[in-house]
């Protein structure tokens, strides 16, 4: 009964249909000998797999796994990357946090630790896309509340994507004599980061946080979980997309 219930609900999502009716639409096609069946079934195949969470998993553990956690030095400086952050905004009674907000839970942990004197947190906001104040604002409001005093917190809020983050954070350090700088961001998030800010000049340790994806992490293979696993997921397909938005990145900021 747990496996249908978590398997005939994947025909009826949007997902699911149009998988079902791509799936018919090429077997009417190739029935025919029509040559629209070529670019049905390369749309098939191309769902089946950016959908299918083993290669999601996968793709996304080839960016988490390049910077897994260690024993982190002392720096000058934590600097927290904006992102998952929501203001309170109504019917929010509060600032809100998605996965990505685990920076500013690391960053508070990092500084509590003593790892270094200062935070520094970066990121403004897209206004066609949220509304309310600056990330950085607001991660600075959550830091206060982990405890962290204002007066070791140093707001950048104009920055609009990682390349902005990197030249905004190098004036701020540059003005204070800064030289190495713990860098929190997300672990998918980290490859890009770190390349962009080393290529910017920018001394940074590595400090991920927000891994989704174990070191090791097993399955077992049922008939159950290799049907479930077969038809595409939105949630795989929103994965697959943001990885391939990173290496998309990372190779146009590398050449």
């Amino acid at each position: 009964m747990l496996f249908l219930s978590k398997l005939l609900p994947l025909f009826i999502y949007p997902l699911g249909l149009i998988t079902l009716l791509i799936a018919f639409s090429s077997y009417l096609a190739w029935k025919k000998r029509s040559w629209l069946q070529f670019p049905l079934i390369l749309a098939l195949l191309l769902l089946l797999l950016t959908g299918n969470r083993w290669v999601s998993d996968a793709l996304l553990a080839s960016l988490e796994h390049q910077n897994l956690p260690q024993h982190l030095p002392s720096a000058e400086a934590i600097v927290i990357l904006g992102g998952g952050i929501y203001s309170a905004i109504p019917p929010r009674p509060m600032i809100e946090v998605s996965e990505a907000g685990d920076r500013v839970l690391y960053g508070a942990k990092l500084y509590r630790e003593g790892k270094a004197p200062l935070l520094i947190v970066t990121g403004g906001r897209i206004t066609w896309l949220s509304q309310g104040q600056p990330e950085a604002k607001d991660m600075a409001s959550l830091l206060e509340f982990f405890g962290v005093p204002p007066r070791a917190i140093v707001e950048e809020p104009l920055s609009l994507n990682t390349y902005e983050n990197g030249v905004n954070v190098k004036k701020i350090l540059e003005a204070r004599g800064i030289k190495q700088v713990l860098l929190v961001t997300s672990a998918f998030h980290m490859p890009r980061s770190k390349l962009i800010f080393q290529k910017l000049g920018i001394d940074v340790i590595a400090a991920p946080t927000d891994f989704r994806i174990e070191v090791g992490q097993t399955e077992q293979f049922t008939l159950g979980t290799i049907l479930i696993n077969l038809i595409p997921n939105v949630d795989s397909l929103a994965q697959t997309t943001l990885v391939l938005k990173e290496y998309l990145g990372i190779f146009l900021y590398a050449i």
